[in-house]
C-alpha cells in the first residue's frame, strides 16, 4: 500500500511540474522576465562547488534546478562553436537573445527570477555571465593544491559521472596509457596537447587553467558581488561561513538555514572520502600529486596557500 501511495505521489509531483512549467513558458511569452541578481558558483572541479550550490538551493528565496546544468550552456553555445577548444563561453557572445534565453529556463523551471546555478565548466565563461547579467553575484570556492588535485584523479576514475558531455571528442584520449580514455569535468585552453599525459599532469592542469582564470575575471566583477571563500575555512566554520555568504549575497539566512548549515557536513553532497583537510598527504595520490607540485607554485601562491 505504501509503494501504491509513494508512486501516485511522485506521479502528481510529475504532472504538476510539468503544468507549472507550461503555465510559466506562457506567462513568460505574455510578458518577459529578467533575472535578477543570479548566483554564479565557480571554482575548481572537486573543490567544494557542490557543497555551496547545494546548500544555497536549500533557501525559499532563490530558485535552483537542484543539478549541475551544463547540458543547457552546452546547447546554447555548443562545444563546436569553439571546435573543442574549451568550454569557455567568449563574452562577445553575451547578446539579448541569451540573456532572453537563459532567463525563460530558469524563470519557468523554477518559477523565481532570483536563481542560484552552478556547473563546473562556468568558471571559465565568468566575462560572458558578467556581461549577459551585469547585477549577478559571483561565489567563488577555492581549495588548496594537494586536495583538489588528488580529488580530481579520483574523479577521472568516474567517467560515466564527469564525462557524459565527452564522448564526441574530436581527439583520441590515452591518458596513463590508456587507463583513461573519456576526458573528464572540462576542456581549457591547451588540452589537445595532453590526451597522452599522466593523470597527474592533466589534473594539475585542470587546477592551474581554471583558477587562473578566474582570478582574471575576478578584476571585472565589483567588490560587493564577488564572493571568495577557501574550502577549508568553509568546513573548519560551516554555519559561519554560509552565514556570511548568504549575507554577502543579500539572501535571508532564516532559521531554517542556521538549522541546515549546522549539520551541513553530517550528509555530505558528492564526496569520495571523509571530510578533512591534507587528505593527500596519506592517500594513494601522493606520490604522483608531489611530482607536479612545483607546476602549480604560482597559482597556489595566487589563491593565497
Amino acid at each position: 500500500m505504501n509503494e501504491l501511495k509513494e508512486k501516485i505521489i511522485k506521479t502528481l509531483r510529475f504532472y504538476t511540474k510539468k503544468a507549472l512549467i507550461n503555465y510559466r513558458t506562457l506567462h513568460y511569452l505574455i510578458k518577459p522576465v529578467k533575472l535578477i541578481k543570479p548566483i554564479f558558483v565557480v571554482g575548481c572541479s572537486r573543490a567544494g562547488t557542490t557543497l555551496i550550490y547545494k546548500t544555497f538551493s536549500q533557501s525559499t528565496h532563490l530558485g535552483s534546478l537542484h543539478k549541475e546544468t551544463h547540458d543547457f550552456w552546452a546547447q546554447l553555445h555548443p562545444l563546436t562553436e569553439r571546435l573543442w577548444n574549451s568550454h569557455a563561453i567568449e563574452p562577445t557572445f553575451a547578446c539579448p537573445r541569451d540573456r532572453s534565453k537563459v532567463s525563460q529556463y530558469f524563470y519557468t523551471q523554477t518559477g523565481q527570477t532570483r536563481v542560484i546555478d552552478k556547473n563546473n565548466q562556468n568558471g571559465l565563461s565568468i566575462p560572458y555571465l558578467y556581461r549577459l547579467f551585469p547585477d549577478a553575484h559571483f561565489i567563488f570556492i577555492k581549495r588548496n593544491a594537494g586536495d583538489n588535485i588528488d580529488s580530481l584523479i579520483h574523479g577521472w576514475g568516474k567517467s560515466s559521472e564527469f564525462a557524459t558531455w565527452s564522448k564526441n571528442l574530436t581527439e583520441t584520449i590515452q591518458i596513463d596509457h590508456g587507463k583513461y580514455q573519456q576526458w573528464c569535468f572540462f576542456l581549457a585552453e591547451g588540452w589537445k596537447q595532453l590526451t597522452q599525459a599522466s593523470i597527474e599532469q592533466v589534473c594539475a592542469f585542470q587546477y592551474r587553467t581554471m583558477n587562473e582564470a578566474i582570478l582574471a575575471a575576478k578584476t571585472l566583477i565589483p567588490q560587493h558581488q564577488w564572493h571568495e571563500i577557501a574550502y577549508e575555512l568553509l568546513i573548519t566554520h560551516p554555519a559561519l561561513e554560509f552565514e556570511k555568504l548568504f549575507q554577502a549575497c543579500n539572501v535571508p539566512f532564516d532559521q531554517a538555514m542556521k538549522e541546515h548549515c549546522s549539520t551541513v557536513l553530517d550528509n555530505p553532497y558528492n564526496t569520495f572520502s571523509e571530510i578533512r583537510i591534507d587528505k593527500w598527504k596519506d592517500g594513494n595520490n601522493q606520490e604522483k600529486i608531489n611530482s607536479i607540485l612545483s607546476t602549480v607554485t604560482v597559482i597556489s601562491e595566487q589563491l593565497g596557500y
